[in-house]
């Protein structure tokens, strides 16, 4: 076992050894790739995006220095998305919401009515519930 006609077989790469760290495709670049490239050839369209999750064949990891420099053949555009890997500013919805929320759980009464399974809430914003969400309404009616 471990032997072929030629002599004992050997792993090409130690697997000890393999990094899980992408590489930029480019020749002779070692460089972390944080970009994807790929070419949509219907419509002569390159499009860079956030680094994939998984390394697919026809797709191209770009460390950062190449994926600023990237052009295009002629005739074809280039169609940068948006890095969404950094951390999301809460928007004026979600500090609404967050503030509802709270508020809701600061009402005692109105959980331990739930839960005795009494009469609807006395809401007056609410028109409707289905399981957990509540359907309520327009502030401006």
């Amino acid at each position: 076992m471990g032997q072929s006609r030629r002599g004992p077989l050997k792993s090409a790469v130690p697997s000890n050894l393999v990094s899980l760290v992408r590489r930029c495709s480019r020749t002779a670049c070692g460089r972390p790739a944080v970009a994807t490239l790929t070419y949509v050839y219907a419509d002569s369209t390159a499009v860079l995006g956030p680094l994939a999750t998984y390394a697919e064949p026809h797709c191209y990891d770009l460390c950062a220095e190449h994926s600023e420099r990237l052009t295009a053949p002629r005739g074809w555009e280039v169609v940068r998305l948006a890095d969404s890997s950094g951390p999301a500013r809460p928007s004026g919805d979600d500090l609404e919401a967050l503030a509802n929320a709270v508020r809701e759980a600061a009402r005692p009464q109105k959980r331990a009515a739930e839960a005795g399974g009494s009469a609807r809430s006395a809401d007056p914003m609410e028109v409707a519930r289905r399981g957990h969400l509540r359907i309520l309404r327009s502030p401006d009616n």
